[in-house]
């Protein structure tokens, strides 16, 4: 995890960015369903779960733009060189909630052997952190789903954050439809770093990476 400091008087962002975070703090959220019928389908046949998958794709793609890693360290405005997803995993005992986090790596099978590991060692540990010997990283952001709901909208309101700037994705219930299947995506982003070109970027990545997916599984 390595952060840039930005220069502000050569970042062509920086008015934006003023605006947006300090004379009227702005943040806006949409919701779009993507096609996961090919990514369900190569999972299967692989035996792979699919929640892995979905916070890896999510997390590479919003790597793959520095808008999405933009963060405050003190006064100091800079970009991390990768995100670490921090997701939720649910105890079926007592309908509770933990959040992990698994360290992001551009190998999707090492990130989900990491993954499968973290379920294994800290997976039944109940309290907010399942991690509490690791908190989660500076450069984590939160990435979830609730999958008992499939909603044409979901906004997450981060109260009282002040200079945090990375974006909340949340996933909801698989839509079946004429022979497909959908997944219902939310992405929550601060306008400070990001427009809407960011977005539409981020979720045409995000839909081929889906469509393709056996290109990051062993031959």
């Amino acid at each position: 995890m390595t952060f840039t400091p930005i220069d502000p008087a050569s970042w062509p962002r920086m008015q934006t960015f003023y605006y947006f975070s300090q004379m009227a703090p702005t943040g806006y959220s949409l919701t779009v369903e993507l096609d996961v019928t090919a990514l369900r389908q190569t999972l299967k046949g692989r035996g792979l779960k699919f929640y892995p998958a979905y916070l890896w794709l999510v997390t590479k793609n919003l790597n793959a733009d520095p808008a999405f890693r933009l963060a405050k360290q003190g006064e100091q405005i800079g970009v991390y060189d990768c995100l670490t997803p921090l997701y939720a995993v649910f105890h079926e005992d007592d309908k509770s909630f933990s959040m992990m986090w698994t360290e992001f790596d551009p190998d999707f099978p090492a990130f989900y052997q990491a993954y499968l590991e973290n379920q294994a060692r800290c997976g039944a540990n109940h309290g907010f952190l399942a991690q509490p010997e690791t908190p989660p990283p500076a450069n984590a952001y939160t990435v979830s789903c609730v999958p008992w709901v499939s909603f044409q909208h979901f906004a997450v309101h981060s109260y009282g954050l002040k200079d945090y700037f990375f974006p909340s994705v949340e996933a909801g219930k698989f839509v079946l439809r004429d022979g497909r299947c959908f997944l219902p995506l939310s992405l929550t982003c601060h306008h400070a770093t990001t427009d809407g070109y960011h977005v539409a970027q981020f979720l045409e990545r995000l839909q081929a990476d889906m469509d393709a997916f056996t290109q990051f599984l062993p031959a």
